[in-house]
């Protein structure tokens, strides 16, 4: 069976571990869009294709045509996107644990912000 762009949006969804209620509802539309998607029985749109680009950092190339396998599956950030990117989720949020993370991290001493790096990417499990 040749995989087209419908099985691509379904591996985005389960790579971002999300219901097709929860992926719907982060692309503004309903749980049985994603569904009919995802059993070929619907098309998507083209601003549906823009919005899962946008909102999973999808390569579009690879959603529309699969050049490049899943290895192709997301566009690559330089550092400084990447940073941005980041830097304006962070900021959105109303989370009083981000919050405060940030504060400290942005307060902290530069000798301290090297031992927080260590540990956050032992946590992660970062080499």
């Amino acid at each position: 069976m040749i995989e087209d762009i419908r099985d691509r949006i379904g591996k985005v969804r389960e790579h971002a571990k999300k219901s097709q209620e929860e992926f719907g509802a982060i692309l503004g539309v309903t749980k049985s869009t994603i569904s009919l998607l995802e059993t070929k029985k619907r098309e998507p749109s083209e601003r549906l294709l823009r919005d899962i680009c946008r909102e999973f950092n999808v390569n579009e190339v690879w959603l529309r045509t699969g050049e490049g396998g899943t290895d192709s599956m997301f566009a690559k950030l330089d550092p400084a996107d990447r940073y941005s990117i980041n830097l304006g989720t962070l900021s959105a949020s109303e989370n009083q644990f981000i919050q405060n993370a940030v504060n400290y991290l942005a307060e902290a001493e530069p000798n301290k912000l090297k031992v927080l790096e260590e540990f956050m990417k032992s946590c992660l499990g970062i080499k």
